[in-house]
C-alpha cells in the first residue's frame, strides 16, 4: 500500500479496512451464535436453526446462508489442494484468462526449470 499515491492510500485504508472489519465481526457473531455441535457439523443447520442463529447474531438469514456457502466453497478448495489439484487450478485460471502471475513466470514449467539448475 505504501507504493500507492497518497490519495489512493487514504481511500484504500479507510474504506476497505472498515468494511473488512465489519465483515469479520459479522461472521464472528454468526459463528458465536451456533452451538458447538452446529460448528462441528454444519449439515445440521436447517431453516429453524438458521433463523435462531440469525436472530442471535443480529443479521438476516441470508447472511448465515452466505457464510455457510463460503465455508463449503473453502472446504472444497482445501480438499482439491490436498489431492494435488493446485496445478489443475492454475491451469484452469490460465484458461479463464486469469493467472497473470503464472503467465508472467512462464507457467509452472518455467518455475520448475529454474529449480532444476
Amino acid at each position: 500500500m505504501d507504493k500507492l499515491p497518497a490519495q489512493m492510500q487514504q481511500a484504500a485504508k479507510g474504506s476497505n479496512m472498515s468494511v473488512a472489519d465489519k465483515s469479520v465481526q459479522r461472521m464472528e457473531g454468526i459463528i458465536n451464535s451456533m452451538t458447538p455441535s452446529e460448528r462441528r457439523n454444519p449439515e445440521l443447520l436447517k431453516a429453524s436453526r438458521k433463523r435462531r442463529i440469525a436472530v442471535g447474531a443480529g443479521v438476516q438469514v441470508q447472511e448465515v446462508n452466505r457464510l455457510l456457502k463460503q465455508f463449503d466453497q473453502m472446504q472444497d478448495m482445501m480438499k482439491k489442494m490436498q489431492k494435488g489439484g493446485m496445478a489443475k487450478m492454475m491451469r484452469a485460471m490460465g484458461a479463464m484468462g486469469g493467472g497473470g502471475a503464472a503467465k508472467a513466470m512462464g507457467g509452472l514449467g518455467g518455475l520448475m526449470g529454474g529449480l532444476r539448475r
